[in-house]
Protein backbone atom coordinates (compact mmCIF):
# COMPACT_ATOMS: atom_id res chain seq x y z
CA UNK A 1 0.00 0.00 0.00
CA UNK A 2 1.25 3.29 -0.84
CA UNK A 3 0.56 6.41 0.52
CA UNK A 4 -0.13 10.01 -1.36
CA UNK A 5 -0.29 12.94 1.41
CA UNK A 6 -1.42 15.89 -0.17
CA UNK A 7 -0.37 19.37 1.89
CA UNK A 8 -3.11 21.61 1.31
CA UNK A 9 -2.54 25.56 1.77
CA UNK A 10 -5.21 28.49 1.73
CA UNK A 11 -6.96 29.01 -1.87
CA UNK A 12 -5.48 25.81 -3.12
CA UNK A 13 -6.64 25.45 -6.67
CA UNK A 14 -8.99 22.53 -7.14
CA UNK A 15 -7.71 21.22 -10.37
CA UNK A 16 -3.83 21.27 -8.64
CA UNK A 17 -5.37 19.00 -6.34
CA UNK A 18 -7.90 16.51 -8.10
CA UNK A 19 -6.23 15.60 -10.95
CA UNK A 20 -3.33 14.05 -9.20
CA UNK A 21 -5.77 12.21 -6.57
CA UNK A 22 -7.98 11.12 -9.28
CA UNK A 23 -4.53 9.57 -10.95
CA UNK A 24 -4.00 7.20 -7.84
CA UNK A 25 -7.25 6.58 -7.16
CA UNK A 26 -7.50 5.35 -10.28
CA UNK A 27 -4.19 3.57 -9.51
CA UNK A 28 -6.06 1.59 -6.50
CA UNK A 29 -9.01 0.69 -9.38
CA UNK A 30 -6.13 -1.01 -11.29
CA UNK A 31 -5.23 -3.49 -8.58
CA UNK A 32 -2.07 -1.04 -7.65
CA UNK A 33 -3.08 -0.20 -3.59
CA UNK A 34 -2.95 3.49 -3.05
CA UNK A 35 -4.09 5.25 0.07
CA UNK A 36 -5.00 9.37 -0.15
CA UNK A 37 -4.31 11.89 2.95
CA UNK A 38 -5.03 15.13 3.04
CA UNK A 39 -3.45 17.40 5.64
CA UNK A 40 -3.42 21.48 6.60
CA UNK A 41 -2.26 23.62 9.87
CA UNK A 42 -6.20 23.73 10.25
CA UNK A 43 -9.15 21.27 9.59
CA UNK A 44 -11.10 22.97 6.70
CA UNK A 45 -9.18 24.90 3.78
CA UNK A 46 -11.16 27.02 1.60
CA UNK A 47 -10.37 26.14 -2.04
CA UNK A 48 -9.43 29.15 -4.71
CA UNK A 49 -12.97 28.07 -6.25
CA UNK A 50 -15.19 28.46 -2.91
CA UNK A 51 -14.99 24.80 -2.19
CA UNK A 52 -14.16 24.54 1.61
CA UNK A 53 -12.15 21.16 1.90
CA UNK A 54 -12.32 19.45 4.91
CA UNK A 55 -8.48 17.87 5.84
CA UNK A 56 -6.57 16.02 9.07
CA UNK A 57 -4.28 17.96 11.11
CA UNK A 58 -2.02 14.99 12.32
CA UNK A 59 0.27 13.58 9.56
CA UNK A 60 0.15 9.58 8.73
CA UNK A 61 3.68 7.68 9.40
CA UNK A 62 5.45 7.58 6.12
CA UNK A 63 7.63 4.79 4.28
CA UNK A 64 10.33 6.03 1.54
CA UNK A 65 8.22 4.61 -1.00
CA UNK A 66 5.28 7.32 -0.15
CA UNK A 67 4.51 10.77 -1.74
CA UNK A 68 4.07 14.16 -0.20
CA UNK A 69 2.64 15.89 -2.67
CA UNK A 70 1.70 20.15 -2.30
CA UNK A 71 -0.51 21.26 -4.97
CA UNK A 72 -0.90 25.10 -6.16
CA UNK A 73 -2.60 27.85 -4.90
CA UNK A 74 -4.43 30.92 -6.75
CA UNK A 75 -2.63 33.93 -6.68
CA UNK A 76 -0.51 36.50 -9.47
CA UNK A 77 2.79 36.12 -7.47
CA UNK A 78 4.40 33.67 -5.39
CA UNK A 79 5.42 36.25 -2.61
CA UNK A 80 1.69 36.64 -1.66
CA UNK A 81 1.31 33.33 -1.12
CA UNK A 82 0.40 31.08 1.86
CA UNK A 83 3.41 30.57 4.34
CA UNK A 84 4.41 26.87 4.53
CA UNK A 85 3.98 26.24 8.59
CA UNK A 86 7.41 24.94 10.30
CA UNK A 87 6.02 21.41 10.87
CA UNK A 88 5.67 21.07 7.25
CA UNK A 89 8.73 21.86 6.80
CA UNK A 90 10.29 19.27 8.93
CA UNK A 91 7.71 17.14 7.33
CA UNK A 92 8.98 17.48 3.91
CA UNK A 93 12.52 17.66 4.59
CA UNK A 94 12.45 14.58 7.00
CA UNK A 95 10.35 12.24 4.65
CA UNK A 96 13.55 13.04 1.76
CA UNK A 97 16.32 12.76 3.71
CA UNK A 98 14.52 9.34 4.63
CA UNK A 99 14.57 8.33 1.22
CA UNK A 100 10.92 9.43 0.08
CA UNK A 101 9.85 11.59 -2.91
CA UNK A 102 8.55 15.29 -2.93
CA UNK A 103 6.40 16.63 -5.47
CA UNK A 104 4.56 20.38 -6.48
CA UNK A 105 2.29 21.11 -9.03
CA UNK A 106 2.29 24.61 -10.35
CA UNK A 107 2.74 27.60 -7.16
CA UNK A 108 3.27 24.48 -4.96
CA UNK A 109 7.13 24.97 -5.94
CA UNK A 110 7.50 27.80 -3.70
CA UNK A 111 6.48 25.83 -0.59
CA UNK A 112 8.76 23.33 -1.60
CA UNK A 113 11.45 26.18 -2.16
CA UNK A 114 10.07 26.92 1.68
CA UNK A 115 11.50 24.16 2.96
CA UNK A 116 15.16 24.12 1.22
CA UNK A 117 14.16 21.17 -1.19
CA UNK A 118 15.01 23.22 -4.53
CA UNK A 119 18.22 24.72 -3.69
CA UNK A 120 20.42 23.07 -6.24
CA UNK A 121 18.17 20.95 -7.55
CA UNK A 122 16.15 21.60 -11.52
CA UNK A 123 12.51 22.52 -10.84
CA UNK A 124 9.77 24.58 -13.22
CA UNK A 125 6.24 26.23 -12.02
CA UNK A 126 3.56 27.80 -14.11
CA UNK A 127 5.08 29.64 -16.84
CA UNK A 128 3.68 32.92 -15.55
CA UNK A 129 5.76 32.36 -11.77
CA UNK A 130 9.20 31.37 -13.15
CA UNK A 131 11.10 34.48 -12.80
CA UNK A 132 9.98 34.96 -9.45
CA UNK A 133 10.03 31.40 -8.39
CA UNK A 134 14.19 32.27 -9.84
CA UNK A 135 14.26 35.41 -7.80
CA UNK A 136 13.30 33.85 -4.84
CA UNK A 137 15.10 30.71 -4.73
CA UNK A 138 18.43 31.70 -6.92
CA UNK A 139 20.19 28.43 -5.65
CA UNK A 140 17.63 26.33 -7.69
CA UNK A 141 18.07 25.86 -11.73
CA UNK A 142 14.01 26.71 -13.11
CA UNK A 143 13.61 24.75 -16.50
CA UNK A 144 11.44 26.97 -18.78
CA UNK A 145 8.30 26.15 -20.71
CA UNK A 146 8.79 22.20 -19.44
CA UNK A 147 5.52 20.66 -17.98
CA UNK A 148 7.89 18.69 -15.16
CA UNK A 149 11.34 17.86 -13.99
CA UNK A 150 13.03 15.32 -11.27
CA UNK A 151 15.55 15.52 -9.58
CA UNK A 152 16.83 13.35 -6.92
CA UNK A 153 13.86 12.60 -5.50
CA UNK A 154 11.91 16.32 -6.01
CA UNK A 155 9.38 16.80 -8.53
CA UNK A 156 7.86 19.40 -9.84
CA UNK A 157 5.25 20.44 -12.39
CA UNK A 158 3.89 23.49 -14.30
CA UNK A 159 0.34 24.70 -14.11
CA UNK A 160 -2.47 23.26 -13.07
CA UNK A 161 -3.36 20.52 -15.32
CA UNK A 162 0.72 19.43 -15.08
CA UNK A 163 -0.24 18.02 -12.06
CA UNK A 164 -1.84 15.27 -14.31
CA UNK A 165 1.23 14.42 -16.20
CA UNK A 166 3.63 14.61 -13.31
CA UNK A 167 1.09 11.89 -11.07
CA UNK A 168 0.82 9.75 -14.68
CA UNK A 169 4.97 9.90 -14.69
CA UNK A 170 5.47 8.52 -11.57
CA UNK A 171 2.71 5.78 -11.90
CA UNK A 172 4.70 4.80 -14.93
CA UNK A 173 8.31 5.21 -13.42
CA UNK A 174 7.29 2.64 -10.39
CA UNK A 175 4.24 0.11 -11.98
CA UNK A 176 5.45 0.79 -15.81
CA UNK A 177 3.81 2.68 -18.77
CA UNK A 178 1.08 -0.07 -18.96
CA UNK A 179 -0.75 1.16 -15.67
CA UNK A 180 -0.21 4.75 -16.48
CA UNK A 181 -1.49 4.20 -20.13
CA UNK A 182 -4.80 2.45 -18.25
CA UNK A 183 -5.46 5.17 -15.62
CA UNK A 184 -5.06 7.84 -18.56
CA UNK A 185 -7.36 5.95 -20.79
CA UNK A 186 -10.01 5.48 -17.88
CA UNK A 187 -9.91 8.98 -17.06
CA UNK A 188 -10.27 10.08 -21.03
CA UNK A 189 -6.72 12.02 -20.76
CA UNK A 190 -5.72 12.62 -24.53
CA UNK A 191 -2.15 11.18 -23.76
CA UNK A 192 0.38 11.15 -21.36
CA UNK A 193 2.74 13.97 -22.09
CA UNK A 194 6.47 13.46 -21.22
CA UNK A 195 7.85 16.12 -18.89
CA UNK A 196 10.34 17.67 -21.82
CA UNK A 197 6.77 18.93 -23.37
CA UNK A 198 5.94 22.50 -23.51
CA UNK A 199 3.67 24.18 -20.87
CA UNK A 200 1.62 26.07 -23.80
CA UNK A 201 0.83 24.06 -27.22
CA UNK A 202 0.51 26.21 -30.55
CA UNK A 203 -3.18 25.97 -30.44
CA UNK A 204 -2.97 27.72 -27.37
CA UNK A 205 0.16 29.87 -27.59
CA UNK A 206 -1.73 31.83 -30.80
CA UNK A 207 -5.14 31.56 -29.53
CA UNK A 208 -5.50 34.74 -27.26
CA UNK A 209 -6.22 37.11 -29.77
CA UNK A 210 -9.86 39.00 -30.35
CA UNK A 211 -10.05 38.09 -34.50
CA UNK A 212 -13.12 35.63 -34.75
CA UNK A 213 -11.95 35.71 -38.57
CA UNK A 214 -9.06 34.08 -37.78
CA UNK A 215 -10.07 31.67 -35.10
CA UNK A 216 -12.81 30.46 -37.82
CA UNK A 217 -9.75 29.98 -39.94
CA UNK A 218 -7.47 28.50 -37.19
CA UNK A 219 -10.38 25.90 -35.62
CA UNK A 220 -10.54 24.79 -38.99
CA UNK A 221 -6.34 24.25 -39.37
CA UNK A 222 -6.68 22.32 -35.66
CA UNK A 223 -9.65 20.03 -37.05
CA UNK A 224 -7.57 19.06 -40.44
CA UNK A 225 -3.84 19.69 -39.86
CA UNK A 226 -2.25 16.83 -41.01
CA UNK A 227 -4.42 17.08 -44.38
CA UNK A 228 -3.02 19.76 -47.71
CA UNK A 229 -5.02 23.42 -46.86
CA UNK A 230 -4.14 25.91 -49.44
CA UNK A 231 -4.40 29.47 -48.57
CA UNK A 232 -7.25 29.45 -50.96
CA UNK A 233 -9.62 27.13 -49.21
CA UNK A 234 -9.00 29.21 -46.17
CA UNK A 235 -9.72 32.11 -47.24
CA UNK A 236 -13.11 30.76 -48.49
CA UNK A 237 -13.92 29.64 -45.70
CA UNK A 238 -13.45 32.88 -43.94
CA UNK A 239 -15.30 34.99 -46.43
CA UNK A 240 -11.88 37.15 -46.93
CA UNK A 241 -9.70 37.34 -49.67
CA UNK A 242 -6.06 34.97 -49.56
CA UNK A 243 -4.47 38.53 -48.80
CA UNK A 244 -6.63 39.95 -45.95
CA UNK A 245 -6.54 36.90 -44.69
CA UNK A 246 -2.62 36.58 -45.02
CA UNK A 247 -2.61 40.45 -43.37
CA UNK A 248 -5.23 39.17 -40.81
CA UNK A 249 -3.66 36.21 -39.81
CA UNK A 250 0.10 37.68 -39.08
CA UNK A 251 -1.39 41.02 -37.10
CA UNK A 252 -3.46 38.05 -34.63
CA UNK A 253 -0.94 35.41 -34.44
CA UNK A 254 2.67 38.08 -34.40
CA UNK A 255 3.54 37.50 -37.76
CA UNK A 256 2.92 34.16 -37.98
CA UNK A 257 0.77 32.76 -41.51
CA UNK A 258 -1.42 30.27 -41.97
CA UNK A 259 1.12 27.44 -43.32
CA UNK A 260 3.54 28.17 -40.39
CA UNK A 261 0.70 27.75 -37.73
CA UNK A 262 0.08 24.44 -39.24
CA UNK A 263 3.70 23.42 -39.58
CA UNK A 264 3.67 24.47 -35.80
CA UNK A 265 0.97 22.20 -35.14
CA UNK A 266 2.27 19.08 -37.02
CA UNK A 267 5.46 19.39 -35.46
CA UNK A 268 3.87 19.24 -31.94
CA UNK A 269 2.17 16.32 -32.38
CA UNK A 270 4.88 14.57 -34.20
CA UNK A 271 7.14 15.35 -31.38
CA UNK A 272 5.04 13.69 -29.10
CA UNK A 273 4.68 10.37 -31.07
CA UNK A 274 8.43 10.31 -31.92
CA UNK A 275 8.64 10.77 -27.75
CA UNK A 276 6.46 7.90 -27.21
CA UNK A 277 8.81 5.43 -29.67
CA UNK A 278 7.31 6.26 -33.06
CA UNK A 279 10.08 6.65 -35.93
CA UNK A 280 10.46 9.97 -37.43
CA UNK A 281 9.38 8.80 -40.87
CA UNK A 282 6.43 6.98 -39.11
CA UNK A 283 5.59 10.53 -37.54
CA UNK A 284 6.15 12.41 -40.40
CA UNK A 285 3.38 10.73 -42.36
CA UNK A 286 1.12 10.50 -39.22
CA UNK A 287 0.86 14.39 -39.44
CA UNK A 288 0.64 15.12 -42.83
CA UNK A 289 4.37 15.45 -44.04
CA UNK A 290 5.32 13.68 -47.35
CA UNK A 291 8.30 12.68 -46.43
CA UNK A 292 10.43 13.17 -43.34
CA UNK A 293 12.86 15.74 -44.37
CA UNK A 294 10.77 18.91 -43.58
CA UNK A 295 10.07 17.36 -40.22
CA UNK A 296 13.64 17.34 -39.65
CA UNK A 297 14.46 20.74 -40.79
CA UNK A 298 11.50 22.28 -38.85
CA UNK A 299 12.64 19.76 -35.70
CA UNK A 300 16.35 21.79 -35.98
Amino acid sequence: MTRVVFVLLPEVHLLDLAGPAQVFAGADGFGQPYTLDYVAERPQVLSAEGLPLVARTDWPVLGRDDLIMVPGWRGPVLRDGPVLHASAVERLRAHHAAGGTIASVCAGADALGQAGMLDGRRCTTHHQLQDELAARYPRATVVRDVLFTTDDRVVTSAGIASGIDLALHLLAARHGPALAARVARDMVVYARRNGNAPQASAMLRHRSHLDDTVHRVQSLIDTHYAEPLPLSRLAAHAGVSARTLTRLFAKATDGLTPLRYQQALRLERAEHLISQGTTVESAAREVGFEDARMLRRLRR
